[in-house]
């Protein structure tokens, strides 16, 4: 290679280099150039305090829970506020009246403005330097000292202190509401005064357009202090607000919109830079109407019922209506009769229906007779006579009466006691004789508990609702137990249970997660559906045609005779049990679980 041949290649490499290094610094000047223009234009970007939700819809499209537009007036904490007590006072300027400081409020206040350090000693000083006293020891003897007179502010003092812990309560730098239903011409007067960290934005409150259930839409708040790691671990911020209870909470994700993005323009005010977009509606399984129609028939029946004798505690009922094959609640109905002199007040209890919970007698005996059939204790058919059971240091447990020969479907039509008592005795491995002792263990009590579990029966249905409840399982274990447990009246069921007990009879097994969403949409979109989730199915169940059959009977014939029109070709059961409240006072629950038609059933 010749000299020249070097020089071209090694001029070619420099000029190569050179241009590289001039691209680089001219990329990464502009790069920084439009990093810090981005930067200076986000810094004064903040969000609106709230989105509108999606609604919350019946299976007709009625609307239950809307959004309504209002002013609201805003504080977020800038790094350049100082004085928050005189920017509470022009903002109170502009206002007019506002609440009073608490007692608790102005002492606090006086204490955090240093005014109460005349009642510390020097002697507690040097305690607390040398760190023999903590802070809060400090605290406490001003609290302790402090006079009447110290606390003597004007009126005017008194709001701002107030505005001012408005201001500073909950996380320090989340969006706080310092007044709401603000109208236009405040608002006005807030913009043109330009008060840092102050303005006054549109936000949303949610709104119930219709009250027939409005206890299960929930609440929606701040982030509570114990939720705040979940809700930051799926994006949100601590000064969103959230759906705290039932509804609103569960479907919080999908409900939820997109706030407001806004500049923070020099004058203060607000000019919006991205808009936001409204949550997803949740269509509910729900019929509105039908919900309203069942809650007159309970008020009126509440009121009758509460003329007779002997009602002083009986103050509540409940409907659950849905669709066995889907699980979908078509009507929820909690309510508890307030009597004030003559007078009564009806007041929406259905979250009732997930966690409040009852022994609920015989109409479990389905899921009884599941035990008997998975055990091998009973033969189709078979005729036994119905008497009592007594067994040792117990009194005879019988039937409310004796009904003679009967077989597994007759002691489903006439609900006999006796029959389930000789089959929880079959499951400790024994034949019933006068005066025995069974020695029943936590496993016979588990191989009636675990069977009725596979109905709904002591565990959860899988109800889209928060805090559903389970129940309560009686602890102890002693052989008159076990025949009680077998015939509901040891353990407790809620109602959101025993709806899905009998659903699940009326699938021949097949437990189906209860659900109130019907449908989750975006405009005309749907983003989810409820199709019916199985949660598990009874294995082995010829035996089912049975059960239903006696259920038909019950309202043929037995028990439930006249309680629904033949015209429905309906199955169901009967339930009474008694707990006693004292040794005077026995409380009695009334239970019908039924679904219609036999064949194919809707209800």
């Amino acid at each position: 290679m010749t000299k020249k041949t070097i020089y071209i290649n090694n001029f070619l490499i420099i000029l190569f280099v050179s241009i590289s290094l001039t691209r680089i610094i001219y990329l990464k000047t502009k790069q920084n150039t439009y990093l810090s223009l981005y930067q200076e234009k986000t810094s004064n970007i903040v969000e609106g305090y709230s989105a509108p939700r999606g609604r919350i819809t019946d299976r007709n499209g009625i609307i239950l829970v809307d959004n309504i537009s209002t002013n609201i007036i805003t504080y977020r904490k800038l790094n350049n506020i100082d004085d928050e007590l005189s920017l509470a006072k022009s903002l109170l300027a502009l206002i007019g009246d506002y609440p009073l400081a608490t007692t608790n409020e102005l002492i606090d206040y006086y204490i955090l403005s240093g005014n109460a350090q005349k009642y510390l000693t020097d002697e507690e000083l040097k305690l607390y330097n040398e760190r023999q006293l903590s802070k809060e020891d400090l605290i406490n003897f001003q609290k302790e000292r402090l006079r009447e007179e110290d606390l003597n502010y004007d009126d005017l003092t008194k709001q701002a202190i107030h505005l001012y812990y408005q201001m500073n309560k909950g996380y320090a730098k989340e969006t706080k509401i310092l007044k709401k239903d603000v109208d236009e011409s405040i608002c006005a007067k807030v913009y043109e005064a330009s008060l840092p960290g102050i303005t006054c934005e549109n936000s949303w409150e949610r709104v119930i357009l219709d009250d027939a259930i409005p206890s299960i839409y929930g609440n929606i708040n701040s982030i509570p202090e114990e939720d705040k790691d979940y809700y930051l671990s799926l994006g949100y911020r601590l000064d969103d607000l959230v759906g705290v209870s039932y509804l609103e909470k569960q479907y919080d994700q999908y409900l939820r919109g997109t706030k407001n993005k806004y500049i923070v323009e020099k004058d203060n005010s607000l000019t919006l830079y991205e808009e936001g977009s409204i949550g997803n509606d949740l269509v509910l399984s729900i019929d509105i109407n039908l919900v309203k129609a069942i809650n007159n028939i309970i008020d009126e029946n509440l009121i009758k019922a509460k003329s007779l004798r002997k009602t002083d505690y009986f103050n509540s009922a409940y409907v659950i209506v849905s669709d066995p094959t889907t699980g979908a609640i078509i009507s929820l109905n909690g309510r508890r009769i307030l009597s004030e002199g003559e007078k009564y007040t009806l007041k929406d209890v259905s979250p009732n229906v997930i966690n409040t919970s009852y022994t609920v007698g015989s109409v479990v005996k389905g899921a009884s007779m599941t035990v008997g059939f998975l055990n091998n204790l009973i033969t189709p058919g078979k005729k036994i006579n119905d008497s009592c059971v007594k067994l040792h240091f117990v009194p005879a447990k019988c039937s409310y009466k004796r009904f003679g020969l009967i077989d597994d479907i007759d002691a489903l039509r006439i609900s006999s006691n006796y029959y389930q008592f000789i089959l929880a005795i079959g499951i400790t491995g024994k034949t019933y004789s006068y005066n025995m002792e069974l020695n029943a263990t936590i496993d016979h009590f588990n191989k009636y508990r675990d069977t009725f579990a596979l109905f709904g029966l002591g565990t959860t249905t899988g109800i889209d609702l928060p805090n559903e409840t389970t129940g309560i399982k009686g602890s102890t274990i002693a052989d008159d137990l076990l025949l009680n447990l077998s015939i509901g009246q040891y353990d407790t069921y809620t109602p959101m249970q025993l709806s899905q007990y009998i659903n699940t009879i009326a699938n021949d097994g097949k437990r189906i997660q209860m659900s109130l969403m019907s449908q989750i949409k975006s405009g005309n979109q749907v983003l989810l559906e409820n199709t019916g989730t199985v949660l598990n199915t009874i294995e082995n169940n010829w035996y089912f045609s049975r059960i239903k059959e006696g259920f038909r009977q019950v309202l043929a014939s037995g028990t439930g005779r006249s309680f629904i029109s033949p015209n429905y070709h309906p199955a169901g059961k009967t339930g009474t049990s008694e707990t006693y409240l004292d040794s005077k006072t026995t409380l009695i629950t009334n239970t019908f679980a039924s679904f219609a038609p036999l064949e194919n059933p809707k209800y």
